[in-house]
């Protein structure tokens, strides 16, 4: 049994009766709407309905956090992204232009310590 990623309430219905889907997670801006609805539909069919608006996420090196906010973002979710290495590693318009690039997806930059529960981890 597979957890399956639905960015829009079509996709997720569909999952609802997919074959091997014990959760589906709602994952575009307006799932929190459908939630409870999707959630009732799931109780029938023996599959888990969850929506989550962020995610935090664990970056382990100077390298990773450049290489990822690169990549094209696959959700909307925010992401908080908690740096678990010292970011005076970063000069300073470096940190500002990463911060900037984070800002304009929606994510935040945090100091590792902050972090309190890992959704993701960002190795590189």
């Amino acid at each position: 049994m597979t957890t399956a990623r639905a960015g829009t309430k079509g996709e997720a219905i569909k999952l609802l009766g997919a074959p091997g889907v014990a959760r589906v997670e709602l994952d575009y801006e307006w799932g929190w709407q459908d939630a409870i609805e999707l959630g009732r539909l799931g109780q029938k069919t023996g599959v888990r309905v969850t929506f989550r608006g962020h995610e935090n996420i664990a970056v382990k090196s100077r390298a990773a956090l450049i290489a990822c906010l690169t990549r094209p973002k696959m959700s909307f979710r925010q992401r908080n992204l908690y740096c678990e290495f010292a970011l005076d590693q970063l000069a300073a318009n470096e940190l500002t232009a990463l911060e900037t690039k984070a800002m304009k997806l929606g994510d935040y930059i945090l100091a590792g310590h902050l972090l309190r529960g890992v959704d993701t981890v960002w190795t590189e």
